[in-house]
């Protein structure tokens, strides 16, 4: 494992994530409460003892610089790191990523000071819990170039992957990257014999890149001397007519957390009474920043099925089916039903909360008598008394109206906003 070198793709504007996306980078969205979605990723590779970790990025990269270096940390003799690798000038190179397979190839001169003998290649916007070392262990055995990790999908998600086929011995044949959802892909169903999922019984299921792939060092070299840009769209199909490319069939929980959408479904279905993504689990823990923090306190409030990260203050409150990030301050009276609280990066001091009633801004957090449903609320938001968000059922058109956002049919408050007291959006 110490010979391989881990690279997470941090994605480019993020604008599917838009505006969560504004002032970071994809990586650095939080999520769960308390993490980053890098978090899943290093976390993956820590787990199975792989600590050399590079984050390539290039848009907004500061808040994930900071959230990094306040987290991971290695002693000396681990030789382990964690560093971003932000687009940057150079002799040979004086552009942008142009994609994945070019962000890595502008890197080569970074990576190969490490002399790796693997390149494992990961996404910076999954959820998922994998044994990395299985993937390694699958990938020498095989004697492959290039090991895929897939997973098996239904027809409307296959739309928008990388689909493919496998043999019996797991050697892929055939590739195709996001066919659309007309197009006829009926001859990419998967063999009964390579389903491992038995709850994907039901309907036609495909097998799907997951955008994991694990190179042998001379692969990667081979395969990126020329100026192709992706790996889904380029790399990979070309690599499979001339190298032995397989397949790492990998059956557990996986989702894309690609758009907000998918961002809310995902960490709502974290408050389930068995949620598919399990955060407690000491075996394979997610990683992320320490705080220090105090636990939460809940004064005569009413929580149901949802999740308080630490460092709350929840007063008279009424709350389902929600998540209540970090340092989040409830006020009495307010109600949020199937709402994410992305929390706030500092405690406001009694000065600075006299200073805001003298100027009439809400304080940092949820006030008095506020009603919120169906809605993201981002970080150090100041959401006035006897608001209401998101309470009628009114189809909402998406759009950007000022001080807040409606995207997938989700009301999205962005970070710092100040939403006045009696708001009705």
């Amino acid at each position: 494992m110490a010979e391989v070198l881990s690279i997470v793709l941090g994605g480019g504007k993020g604008t599917r994530l838009f505006p969560l996306t504004q002032a970071r980078a994809k990586p650095a969205v939080p999520f769960g409460g308390k993490y980053r979605l890098v978090d899943i990723p290093i976390s993956n590779c820590i787990n199975a003892d792989l600590k050399r970790i590079y984050i390539l990025t290039q848009f907004n990269s500061a808040s994930l610089h900071l959230h990094l270096s306040q987290t991971y940390e290695f002693d000396a003799f681990s030789r382990g790191f964690v560093e971003i690798l932000a687009a940057e000038q150079t002799f040979e190179h004086s552009g942008w990523y142009e994609g994945t397979a070019d962000a890595v190839r502008k890197n080569f001169i970074h990576f190969r000071t490490q002399n790796p003998s693997h390149y494992l290649i990961l996404s910076g916007d999954q959820l998922y819990r994998m044994d990395l070392r299985d993937l390694l262990n699958q990938h020498k055995e095989s004697g492959a170039a290039i090991t895929i990790a897939c997973t098996s999908v239904g027809r409307e998600a296959a739309s928008q992957l990388g689909i493919l086929k496998a043999d019996k011995k797991n050697t892929i044949t055939e590739f195709l990257e996001k066919p659309g959802p007309t197009r006829d892909i009926s001859d990419y169903k998967m063999p009964p014999e390579l389903k491992k999922d038995k709850n994907n019984g039901k309907g036609d299921a495909y097998l799907a890149s997951m955008g994991i792939y694990v190179f042998n060092s001379a692969a990667m070299e081979s395969c990126l001397a020329n100026e192709l840009t992706d790996f889904g769209k380029e790399i990979i199909p070309a690599a499979i007519h001339r190298l032995k490319v397989n397949a790492y069939i990998f059956d557990g929980y996986w989702e894309d957390i690609g758009t907000i959408r998918n961002f809310y479904e995902a960490n709502l279905e974290l408050t389930t009474l068995k949620p598919r993504f399990d955060f407690y689990d000491e075996v394979a823990p997610i990683y992320t920043h320490k705080r220090n923090l105090p636990p939460s306190k809940m004064n005569f409030s009413n929580m149901h099925q949802s999740i308080a990260a630490e460092g709350c203050i929840i007063t008279n409150a009424n709350i389902t089916n929600s998540i209540v990030g970090v340092r989040t301050i409830i006020e009495s009276g307010a109600s949020l039903n199937g709402v994410i609280c992305m929390g706030a990066d500092l405690y406001e001091t009694e000065t600075q909360k006299q200073q805001n009633q003298e100027a009439r801004i809400p304080n940092i957090g949820i006030g008095r008598g506020v009603i919120i449903k169906g809605a993201i609320i981002d970080k150090n938001a100041r959401i006035g008394e006897n608001s209401r968000i998101g309470i009628d059922d009114i189809n909402r058109s998406d759009n950007n109206y000022g001080h807040y956002y409606i995207v997938d049919g989700i009301i999205v408050i962005p970070k710092n906003t100040v939403i006045y007291p009696g708001t009705v959006i």
